[in-house]
Formats: C-alpha cells, sequence, structure tokens
C-alpha cells in the first residue's frame, strides 16, 4: 500500500464509481411521473431556496457564479435558471460522459458543462460564488478522495463562497456502494468553516410507498426528524 500513489487511488475510485453507475438498474424514481420524485423534489426547493435566503452573507441568487460537481442530467442546473441564476453563470461537472451528454440536450447551451473528476478541477482558484454537490459525497467511499474533493470545492470558492450540501447522512443497507456522511465528517472535510445543516427528506423507501396513496401523509411523515436521511446545508469559510 505504501508504494500507491494518490493519482492511483483517485483513478480506482473514479472506475470504481463508473462501474457502480453503469449497472444500476433504469427505474423511474427520478421521473415526473413519479409521485414520491414530485414530492420530493417541491420539498428540496423550499428548503434550498428558505437556505438561501436565509444565509444574508452571498450575493444576490441572480449574480451568483454557481458550480455543480457530479451534475448528472443537470436537473439542480435547471432548477437554478428556474429560481433567478443566468445559464452563462452555471457550470457542471460529471465523470460520467453519458450524463454530460444528457445534461447538454437538457439545459441551454450557454451553460458549461464538462465530464471530468471533482477531485482534480481544471477551473482556476476563487471563481465561484457557489459550489453545490448532491448526493456526491457519499457516493464516494474512499476518505482521501472525499477530503481532496472538498479541498478543490473550497479552492475554487471567492473569498465569502458558500458550499451548498446535499447528501446522506445514513447508509443503506441494501446499497453497499454509497456510505452516508455524518456532521462530524462534513466538518472534518471543511476545516474553518462554519457549516449550518438541517434533515431533509422522508427516507426514500417509505416515500416511495406512501406518496403513491397520500401526499398528505407523505407531508406529515416529512417533518418527523427520525424519518429523515438527508442533511442540506451551506457551508462558509468563518475566516
Amino acid at each position: 500500500m505504501d508504494n500507491i500513489q494518490p493519482s492511483e487511488i483517485q483513478t480506482s475510485e473514479e472506475e470504481r464509481i463508473q462501474v457502480v453507475y453503469s449497472r444500476r438498474p433504469r427505474n423511474n424514481h427520478y421521473s415526473w411521473e413519479n409521485p414520491r420524485h414530485c414530492l420530493a423534489s417541491l420539498d428540496r426547493t423550499w428548503n434550498v431556496l428558505d437556505m438561501l435566503r436565509r444565509h444574508k452573507d452571498r450575493p444576490p441568487l441572480c449574480e451568483m457564479k454557481i458550480l455543480e460537481i457530479g451534475c448528472g442530467g443537470g436537473t439542480w442546473l435547471r432548477d437554478f435558471i428556474q429560481w433567478g441564476v443566468r445559464p452563462e453563470n452555471l457550470t457542471g461537472i460529471d465523470i460520467r460522459p453519458d450524463c454530460i451528454a444528457a445534461a447538454k440536450q437538457l439545459c441551454p447551451p450557454a451553460v458549461q458543462l464538462f465530464q471530468g473528476n471533482a477531485a482534480c478541477l481544471s477551473l482556476p482558484d476563487s471563481c465561484m460564488d457557489m459550489v453545490l454537490q448532491s448526493t456526491v459525497f457519499s457516493s464516494i467511499l474512499d476518505f482521501e478522495i472525499r477530503r481532496q474533493t472538498a479541498k478543490e470545492m473550497l479552492r475554487v470558492l471567492k473569498p465569502r463562497g458558500i458550499i451548498l450540501w446535499s447528501d446522506f447522512f445514513v447508509n443503506n443497507p441494501w446499497n453497499p456502494d454509497v456510505r452516508g456522511v455524518k456532521k462530524h465528517e462534513i466538518k472534518s472535510l471543511f476545516p474553518d468553516c462554519d457549516v449550518k445543516l438541517r434533515r431533509v427528506c422522508l427516507a426514500p423507501p417509505i416515500g416511495r410507498v406512501v406518496a403513491r396513496w397520500s401526499s398528505a401523509l407523505y407531508r406529515l411523515l416529512d417533518m418527523l426528524p427520525f424519518l429523515q436521511t438527508h442533511y442540506l446545508g451551506i457551508i462558509q469559510r468563518s475566516k
């Protein structure tokens, strides 16, 4: 192990993630025809905009330059456009070429999209007002790659820029390819930062069943902390 270089670990982890995603079965969990996805997306929108509204130490949303790592097909990027961000101020990166191809089909041409590894961003220092990650860190099992990815996110942020965090804090017993990120680990990944987190998101297995029968019951259960599985947060340097 002592002879393995960091770049080899990074390549190995990237290859593992590529394989994991390539063998995942196609389903409609993230289709707008899925009631659970609709309700979860509405809840996410409210929580994100509420957290950003409460966080005053930032430019207006319409002026922010935003990077999303692990952008997938560009769902969050399109959401930010709906929330007032100009397409030319949005950048997405993902290691999966099929996701970048899909994002290019669905996002406006002005959105900048690149295939690449978030642990080694080809972007200049201090160029972004916000860096977003959504379920990226839970997909990275190697702590050193998590640490390097966090370091890169901070590097490309402007001095008072913010990280928008959205990820599991619980483990999925049916999926060994992901691992939740606890509060203490988030704080260790972003030292000398103010970390504000809130619990969100009804546990997906429960949500998928309940949403088919009652949106009111879904919303009620979604408010119970012991049934929530994600942290949504804003991270900002304290110095």
